[in-house]
């Protein structure tokens, strides 16, 4: 019986470890050239397609707000408002009034700067906040099923934040070969990150933007699969 399963091991060796972990997803040949200067990443959000932005505007740099839906809202003054509005998938959102208005690619302090700075062609002392209200990023933390889509509640929040939001990494992920996917997914820029040592933990102190992937690779248990497979 012992020379049984010492030859399965042996075969399973020769077989490789994609056979016997079928799940593991993600995966990239030894020869892969990861993206670099992950540190040079911008510190601040970008408003990206899909976003959806909750805008107000006041006038009178803030003392009231404007209704942009009230066709006979005095343009001197202002009364009320509040409303989202969609980032199309070219990068544009349309706006009352200004119509549609390209924000792809800006920061939160950059687009309402550039709002502020058309509105006040009608507005008295335009003042605009915007915020994004469904960003969010999905977290693979290194165990079967444990996937979640973690919602970004911060303007800037960082990738250590996302990975406690998301319970942290299992005890069968890989501390030291964490993947952050970004970007198109037809052509996505793949950074490797190392959180084993405190050397690891600068990358880490990245913000992420919007539908960015964390994947923990997870541990390869051959013993416990060739086992469960004999």
């Amino acid at each position: 019986m012992l020379r049984r399963i010492v030859f399965f091991i042996c075969v399973a060796g020769l077989v490789g470890c994609r056979s016997l972990n079928p799940s593991i997803m993600l995966q990239t040949p030894k020869d892969f050239k990861y993206n670099t200067a992950l540190n040079q990443q911008v510190l601040e959000y970008k408003i990206s397609p899909n976003d959806q932005l909750d805008f107000k505007m006041y006038t009178n740099d803030g003392f009231k707000i404007i209704d942009l839906t009230a066709l006979s809202t005095d343009f001197s003054t202002g009364f009320s408002a509040g409303f989202y509005y969609t980032v199309e998938f070219d990068g544009t959102v349309r706006l009352p009034i200004l119509g549609r208005i390209l924000v792809k690619g800006l920061t939160i302090r950059e687009a309402e700067s550039l709002l502020e700075k058309n509105y006040s062609e009608i507005y008295k002392g335009p003042f605009v906040i915007l915020k994004v209200i469904n960003r969010r990023v999905i977290v693979f933390p290194g165990s079967e099923a444990g996937a979640k889509v973690v919602p970004l509640t911060n303007n800037n929040t960082t990738l250590l934040e996302a990975l406690a939001l998301a319970g942290g990494i299992s005890q069968n992920g890989k501390a030291y070969k964490l993947k952050l996917i970004r970007g198109e997914l037809k052509n996505p820029e793949v950074y490797l990150i190392d959180l084993s040592t405190i050397e690891g933990v600068k990358q880490a102190d990245l913000v992420l933007q919007a539908n960015d992937i964390i994947y923990v690779e997870p541990k390869i248990r051959i013993g416990k699969d060739v086992i469960a497979e004999i």
